[in-house]
């Protein structure tokens, strides 16, 4: 076995598979030979570091359990639902989520919501933030799941350590007790500590009313409403403007 092979195998043993990838094509092509040694070492040590930040940002998506794998490149801008471009972009940058800011999605249904969502979802991966995306009916059955073989604390515990909470279709179903003392718990955990994103066909202006109980309907909406950046969608249901799109060119 030859020095190179013999490299080649304690890299991969030592889990550097970056590393090792990138030594086999250089020593199989005329690279080797345009490489001084500080020059190849730094060489296989990026390959190796991008190879790790490529996995975890995979990983994270992975976890993340997103309705759609959407990225900002993908988003429809020309779209009439009052959806500002420039203020969407500027969420493309990190500094929201390091400063624990929350984001309310409001609008009609059919207008995306879940796809930018997922989008700016997305992004917080690739910027290595932890993040995780629930249905509201989803999010709730779990907990009540939980309350009942005694893993609520876990599981509440876990979305705390998420660096943003994906919380959509809030409202769609009516809030029980236990729902909304759920959410107060999430929101008393995150507020001030980690970012949240809620998304909602609802106007803003009826959640204190889907929620329920006057008196923690107080507490949510204090908590959420009045510090978050708003989006809020109007217009005509994207489906179908997509789908009037593909039938106009299926006629020409």
């Amino acid at each position: 076995m030859n020095n190179n092979q013999a490299t080649l195998n304690k890299l991969e043993q030592m889990r550097l598979s970056g590393m090792a990838r990138a030594f086999r094509a250089t020593m199989e092509t005329t690279l080797k030979q345009s490489f001084t040694p500080d020059e190849l070492l730094s060489h296989l040590v990026d390959t190796e570091w991008d190879d790790r930040h490529n996995r975890k940002i995979q990983r994270l998506i992975k976890a993340a359990r997103f309705r759609y794998y959407s990225s900002f490149e993908e988003i429809d801008f020309g779209l009439e639902r009052n959806l500002d471009k420039n203020s969407l972009l500027r969420l493309s940058d990190k500094m929201w989520i390091e400063q624990h800011k929350n984001i309310l999605i409001t609008g009609p249904t059919g207008l995306g919501k879940s796809f930018i969502v997922s989008a700016l979802g997305y992004q917080a991966c690739v910027y290595g933030f932890k993040t995780v995306y629930y249905s509201c009916s989803k999010l709730f059955k779990i907990l009540k799941l939980s309350r009942a073989d005694g893993s609520y604390l876990k599981v509440l515990s876990g979305i705390q350590k998420q660096d943003l909470f994906i919380l959509d279709d809030f409202g769609l179903e009516p809030f029980d007790a236990h729902s909304r003392l759920s959410l107060l718990e999430i929101l008393e955990d995150r507020i001030g500590r980690q970012s949240m994103i809620i998304v909602s066909q609802i106007p803003v202006t009826k959640w204190h009313e889907i929620i329920g109980d006057p008196t923690i309907a107080d507490a949510v909406c204090d908590r959420i409403i009045h510090s978050s950046i708003r989006i809020e969608l109007k217009g005509e249901s994207v489906r179908k403007l997509y789908s009037a799109r593909v039938h106009e060119d299926s006629l020409e």
